[in-house]
C-alpha cells in the first residue's frame, strides 16, 4: 500500500515537474522573414515580419526604429518529442538540464531602420547618406497604438 501511494505521489511530481523543455521546444518561435527588410518597403511590411519597435526616434527626415528578433528558436518536433522521452526514463529529472538547454536556444538580434516621412525604408543600420542618426531614442509609449508618425518637416 505505501508503495502505491509512493508511486502515485511521484507520478503527481512528475506531472507538475515535466514538460517546460517539451513545450519551449514544441512552440519556439518562427523566425522572420528578413527578405522583406529592404530599401523602399513600408514600414507595416517590416512590422508583419519584425513586430513593433523596441525603440524609436522621430527625427527631421523620418524615423528610426530598432527591431529585436530571434534566429534559431523555430518550434521542433523533434526536439520535443527527445525532451518527452527523456522526461519519461528519469521520472521528470531531465527538465534540470532539458529547460535550461532549450532556454539557450536561439540568438537575439537588432536591426536599425531608417524611414523616411512616408514610411518607406530608407537605409537599414546605418544612418542615410550624408544624414545624422538621431540622438534621442526612447521605447514607444504605447506599443499597441504605435502606428503614427509624427512629421516635422522635411522632404
Amino acid at each position: 500500500m505505501k508503495k502505491a501511494i509512493a508511486l502515485i505521489f511521484m507520478f503527481i511530481c512528475f506531472l507538475n515537474v515535466g514538460g517546460c523543455s517539451v513545450y519551449m521546444a514544441a512552440v519556439g518561435q518562427k523566425e522572420p522573414d528578413l527578405s522583406v527588410v529592404r530599401t523602399g518597403a513600408s514600414r507595416g511590411e517590416i512590422e508583419l515580419q519584425l513586430g513593433k519597435p523596441i525603440q524609436t526616434a522621430s527625427w527631421q527626415e523620418g524615423r528610426l526604429d530598432i527591431y529585436e528578433y530571434e534566429l534559431g528558436n523555430e518550434p521542433s518536433a523533434g526536439r520535443a518529442t527527445a525532451h518527452a522521452v527523456m522526461d519519461v526514463l528519469t521520472l521528470g529529472i531531465w527538465e534540470i538540464v532539458g529547460t535550461p538547454l532549450e532556454a539557450a536556444q536561439g540568438k537575439k538580434h537588432q536591426l536599425k531602420i531608417y524611414y523616411d516621412t512616408f514610411d518607406k525604408v530608407l537605409s537599414i543600420n546605418q544612418p542615410p547618406y550624408g544624414l545624422a542618426e538621431p540622438t534621442a531614442l526612447s521605447e514607444p509609449a504605447n506599443k499597441e497604438s504605435e502606428t503614427e508618425v509624427e512629421h516635422t518637416g522635411g522632404g
